[in-house]
């Protein structure tokens, strides 16, 4: 995006392309419409008044409605299963306490954290690649913790944790996984392990593989076997076993008839006013999906997406570029027609 904004100026163009106009571009990764129009809009306020933001967390997730959160990874696949995979192996880079922390994608699981919005909802949080450009991005220099993430339902990180370890997340090219030889050998082969006996298999991942408490490793051994992992069945040859292993998850893990997803989004600013006062203010976004209708995420998707057109159309948005989210001529008419047309729009409250 960066380039192609240089190529732009450079030219002169007099066209206009919108970037990050949805609630994501990148399923994952997680660029917002909402993240930056609401921040902005809060960090503009907050400045205006002569105060400072001392931190700014920014989290957000598409995931299955609660109800149909019913697998061992409390999560399913509305998009590439490959793309979402990928993205756990991304390194982490934010900032805390006024200094850069970096993280490995190996180690990227390690970082997740319980994070609450609601009692309703047992969510984790862990970064999402690199926050620390939105220091000067939303001019925030004062800011000492600056992080944009990802939120799951609990217990995610860990079995991701235990499939990276155990090398199902590896793309590297594996002979043995160019044949529709079973599951259970492919797991021989990917683990290492001395069979494929299931003893031998899950005595093997015990020895690679970390666990946190004996009802975890209970718990993932359990998912790893309801995923076939031990099993007779035929593997989808993919040649590697990330591709392999996602052929499976795109069978199991699909969205049934009837089914909803959910999005959620929430930042979280501490605010320190001229007068020296602190306050945590949050700004949320839940959107459930219509099982007779929308997914949450095809709304939030593409609603902005085309409300931005319109805008441009009837000449409401002129600048010309390449365009984001980032000042109130493009921000305030855009989330004022979400909000009254369309009824999207993030709730703030001061919550101390």
């Amino acid at each position: 995006m960066e380039d192609l904004i240089s190529q732009c100026i450079k030219k002169t163009a007099s066209i206009r392309l919108h970037g990050n106009r949805s609630l994501s571009h990148n399923c994952n990764g997680r660029k917002h419409l909402w993240r930056r129009d609401i921040a902005v809009k809060t960090i503009d306020d907050v400045h205006r008044e002569g105060g400072k933001i001392l931190s700014f967390e920014s989290y957000c997730g598409g995931l299955p409605a609660a109800e149909n959160s019913d697998n061992p990874l409390g999560y399913k696949f509305s998009w590439s299963s490959r793309g979402v995979l990928l993205a756990l192996r991304n390194a982490g880079k934010w900032w805390q306490d006024g200094k850069v922390v970096e993280v490995t994608g190996k180690d990227l699981m390690g970082t997740a954290k319980p994070y609450f919005i609601y009692p309703g909802y047992a969510f984790v949080a862990y970064p999402n690649r690199d926050s620390t450009p939105y220091k000067e991005r939303y001019n925030i220099p004062e800011d000492e913790k600056i992080v944009r993430g990802t939120l799951r339902y609990q217990g995610f990180p860990q079995f991701i944790r235990v499939l990276v370890d155990l090398g199902f997340l590896e793309d590297t090219a594996v002979e043995a996984l160019t044949k529709p030889i079973t599951w259970k050998e492919a797991t021989k082969v990917i683990v290492g392990a001395a069979s494929a006996d299931s003893a031998d298999l899950k005595a093997r991942i015990l020895s690679k593989a970390k666990f946190d408490s004996p009802d975890e490793e209970q718990r993932i051994l359990s998912g790893l076997q309801w995923l076939g992992l031990f099993s007779e069945e035929p593997i989808t040859p993919r040649g590697n076993p990330l591709d392999t292993l996602c052929a499976t998850l795109e069978q199991k893990m699909q969205y049934e008839q009837g089914e909803r997803d959910m999005v959620m989004l929430q930042h979280k600013f501490i605010i320190e006013h001229q007068d020296g006062r602190r306050e945590t203010r949050t700004s949320t976004l839940c959107e459930n999906g219509d099982p007779k209708k929308y997914f949450a995420m095809t709304r939030l998707v593409g609603t902005p997406c085309a409300v931005a057109v319109k805008l441009v159309l009837d000449g409401t948005i002129s600048e010309r570029g390449i365009l984001a989210p980032m000042n109130k001529s493009i921000n305030e008419p855009l989330m004022r027609v979400l909000r009254e047309d369309y009824g999207i729009e993030c709730h703030e409250k001061t919550v101390a």
